[in-house]
């Protein structure tokens, strides 16, 4: 290969897209553009964001009075602080990562602007021997955060598609359960074993596998560039003999005016074709018009709710079993593994959101675990059946987490996509989900910053027994509004399986109706 062939293929790698029509297809390129590839480098981004976050649980209680010179007395609020910290610029980036992602020609330059974000924070993080640079450096993890979960799953979606939503992002919520999970453990056993610094070398070497992964990967609609080629090339050789077969086969412009005819007659009789015309874009912004969506603000105080149950651990777990059970960071790392087994459970959850719709699996892991917070008042001194009971607990509350988070997360994707069939073309070219995922993120940050504060504040004012039942009553707060909404009004003949969303709403109804007029 010539320099210029060279030089062409290193503008291309480096853009993420075709800069002329005569250059050869990139290396690899349908491994690249798979969608086992696309969904293994959106998990592993996820995952990274999230291991980031968690990877101080256990270590910064002892970093902030070892470095920062924290009083003990005061470790308690700082530990919520930053952990808030986090979810506070998650909360307001967001939003602005889905603007910016649903009017960006590629999705993979805000990755990797989120990338530069994330090895920034993580470096100023390392360094930090202060409470306020130990601050920015985990609000800049919030806005890498933002930028990567919002911008990765609106990537997920053009790369799948709708009907198998649920269970793809069942592997993406499998990565964030993961990552708050086993990043406790890892943070713990690290520092222990090896100290501080090497808890951040194991953080930048994923970091820079993330980097590789991110450059090699396609989009499908970049890929499409090089696959159309191929494809009219090949039309054009294996039609060769066909257009001699077929030149004696002419049509009278009689035929093409009976057609036509035809055409114009049964299109406003059928329904279904009457359904898929396509509609000018809103005058509103397509936040506004997902906000007015009963069903999507469900799924969002759904996200908040879990959001916090998730995140309420985090604050309390450490500093609760160095005190009760005299544990060390490594013990505080490895009692979150009871909550992360179940989690591998999320893509089956998924699979069965996506056959059998959201609610019922939302409703039933918030119900699950309510009991399951409550019980853990019984956990208050230090012997082999209370670690026992104390783990069991978690794990069951894990169940019910497990059940609640990828069916939310499809339903993100369902109300896109019933508000498109409504008014084919309302969100432009581009669509809306880059930005629906952003309403998502902002949620599930908000639960990331009341979830903290909550079990820690109440931890510290009002006892471990107040705070185990105030959260089993959060999780049936978060119950109540997904029995009425989630997957549309309770009261409502609403779609379920995704053949069902693709005929649309209201066809599936006069469908039924018409099935059951036949039946009488």
């Amino acid at each position: 290969m010539s320099c210029m062939g060279r030089l062409t293929r290193l503008q291309e790698f480096l853009a993420g897209k075709r800069l002329h029509d005569t250059s050869p297809p990139p290396y690899l390129l349908h491994v690249r553009s798979s969608k086992f590839f696309i969904l293994f480098t959106i998990c592993l981004a996820v995952f990274t964001d999230i291991f980031l976050y968690g990877i101080i649980v256990p270590v910064i209680p002892f970093a902030l009075s070892s470095r920062a010179g924290v009083q003990e007395s005061d470790v308690q609020k700082y530990v919520s602080i930053l952990l808030a910290v986090y979810g506070a610029a998650l909360l307001v980036g967001s939003p602005l990562a889905g603007w910016y992602a649903d009017r960006s020609s590629s999705r993979r330059l805000p990755l990797l602007l989120g990338l530069v974000a994330l090895g920034g924070s993580t470096v100023m993080l390392c360094l930090a021997r202060s409470v306020a640079l130990l601050v920015v450096g985990r609000l800049l993890q919030g806005l890498a955060a933002a930028i990567v979960w919002t911008v990765g799953t609106a990537l997920l979606v053009d790369t799948v598609g709708q009907t198998e939503i649920g269970q793809t992002l069942g592997y993406v919520s499998l990565s964030m359960s993961l990552g708050v999970l086993i990043a406790p453990l890892l943070g713990g056993v690290v520092y222990n074993k090896c100290g501080y610094y090497s808890v951040y070398f194991m953080a930048f070497g994923l970091i820079a596998l993330d980097i590789i992964l991110r450059l090699a990967l396609i989009e499908k609609k970049i890929a499409r560039q090089w696959e159309d080629d191929e494809t009219v090339c090949s039309g054009r050789n294996s039609g060769v003999l066909g257009a001699a077969e077929n030149s004696d086969q002419e049509i009278s412009p009689q035929e093409i005016s009976d057609e036509k005819g035809a055409t114009e007659t049964d299109t406003p009789e059928n329904p279904e074709i009457h359904s898929d015309m396509t509609y000018k874009r809103s005058k509103l912004p397509p936040v506004v018009t997902l906000l007015t969506s009963r069903r999507l603000l469900t799924a969002l105080c759904g996200c908040i709710v879990q959001g916090s149950l998730m995140t309420a651990f985090d604050s309390v777990i450490p500093l609760f079993v160095q005190r009760v059970f005299h544990w060390n960071s490594i013990g505080a790392g490895l009692i979150f593994l009871a909550v992360m087994v179940p989690s591998f459970a999320s893509p089956l959850v998924g699979w069965a959101s996506d056959k059998y719709g959201p609610r019922w699996l939302t409703v039933g892991g918030f119900i699950f675990a309510i009991p399951f917070w409550v019980l853990l008042r019984l956990v208050t001194y230090d012997s082999i059946g209370q670690k026992v009971l104390f783990c069991a607990l978690l794990a069951l509350i894990g169940v019910g987490l497990t059940l609640v988070m990828p069916p939310l997360m499809a339903e993100i994707t369902y109300v896109v996509e019933a508000k498109e069939k409504e008014r084919p073309g309302r969100f432009g070219s581009t669509g809306a989900y880059a930005q629906a995922y952003g309403l998502f993120i902002s949620a599930f940050a908000a639960g990331t910053l009341i979830g903290p504060i909550w079990s820690g504040y109440v931890e510290v004012s009002a006892g471990w027994v107040t705070m185990t039942w105030t959260l089993g009553l959060l999780s049936f707060a978060g119950a109540v509004p997904c029995l009425i909404w989630t997957g549309g009004y309770i009261g409502d003949f609403n779609a379920k399986s995704g053949d069902e969303r693709a005929i649309g709403k209201s066809a599936l109804a006069s469908r039924t109706e018409q099935a059951r007029g036949n039946n009488v």
